[in-house]
């Protein structure tokens, strides 16, 4: 589409929506959100089709411009949260994927090097997992208890140690992005590799089966989680390293509260795989085993259902109403 078609099929939009902003007062805080959406999509086709234009400049404006007025310190509705989850934030996770996908592949390559360099050299485990836990692990091994580890607390003290250091890792994997992307796949990378030198070692015992049955119920969640929070990271990172036609500053300030959303619910991810780890792990040895699969079914099918295929749904929803 060439540059003045685009103009002046969204001119009367844009001015429009210029003048309301001028009395920002009588706008409806839901409407205002949704043209920002709109506002941003066709930054995003101006920055990729018109760049270093007129035009770019002028929409990076009215965009910025938009962001502070929904950001001002309001008392919010009721049916914002709702709305948050509902659509807001799954619009965010959608244009978040390509970062995912990178966080992915980060991490199963540091996977595959963990497995590799624990098949080369045997004393490699404990270097990445230490000495002191791989002796209690080699001692309730032989006590015919491998996973005795997830039953030493008691089971409330027990979620709360685990919830508070999930959140913590994961929110320290984001907050890397302030190092750049590098920052962040740094974090994804030292996860990955004690995750594969951990079933490596259990894989040396013959007890891969039993270390995965029992990891897995509560790991589905809390390893996509790493994974998501590391996606958050990176895109925060290229915000601040590839501020584009905006200042470093504001592009910093956009790419912060873009995955600080994003991390909002991998924190709630965080805390169901906590519950699980403490309340129903421990019991690994005599939970059925449909049960089992049940629960991992379960976990699997909410990350990819909010994180991956609702999100798809509403921006299609999104780009059919526009």
């Amino acid at each position: 589409m060439k540059e003045i078609t685009f103009i002046n099929r969204n001119r009367k939009r844009w001015e429009q929506f210029e003048q309301q902003l001028k009395k920002p007062s009588r706008i409806n805080p839901d409407s205002l959100a949704d043209q920002f959406i709109q506002l941003t999509d066709d930054l995003a086709y101006a920055r990729t089709f018109y760049p270093g234009t007129h035009t770019l400049t002028y929409l990076n404006s009215l965009s910025q411009k938009t962001h502070q007025e929904i950001y001002r310190n309001k008392r919010e509705k009721g049916s914002r949260i709702p709305r948050f989850f509902i659509t807001e934030l799954p619009l965010v996770l959608h244009s978040a994927k390509p970062y995912f996908l990178i966080a992915f592949i980060v991490f199963m390559a540091a996977w595959a090097l963990g497995v590799a360099s624990s098949l080369a050299d045997i004393e490699f485990v404990r270097t990445i997992l230490g000495d002191a836990y791989v002796n209690m692990t080699l001692d309730n091994i032989e006590k015919g208890d491998p996973m005795a580890v997830y039953g030493e607390m008691g089971e409330l003290p027990m979620a709360y140690a685990i919830i508070f250091n999930n959140v913590f890792v994961s929110w320290k994997i984001f907050i890397y992005g302030f190092l750049t992307p590098i920052g962040t796949i740094y974090g994804l990378f030292q996860n990955g590799v004690m995750v594969g030198a951990f079933q490596t070692f259990f894989y040396q015992k013959n007890l891969l089966g039993v270390s995965t049955y029992a990891i897995m119920i509560h790991g589905t969640l809390e390893l996509s989680a790493i994974v998501l929070a590391g996606g958050a990271g990176i895109m925060f990172g290229k915000y601040l390293l590839f501020p584009g036609t905006y200042p470093r500053k504001e592009s910093f300030v956009y790419g912060a509260v873009k995955g600080i959303k994003v991390m909002i619910p991998i924190t709630i991810v965080f805390f169901m795989a906590g519950l699980l780890e403490s309340f129903v792990t421990r019991h690994y040895q005599s939970i059925d085993n449909g049960l089992n699969i049940f629960i991992i079914t379960i976990s699997l099918v909410i990350i990819l259902w909010y994180f991956l295929i609702y999100p798809s749904i509403v921006y299609k929803k999104f780009k059919s109403h526009e």
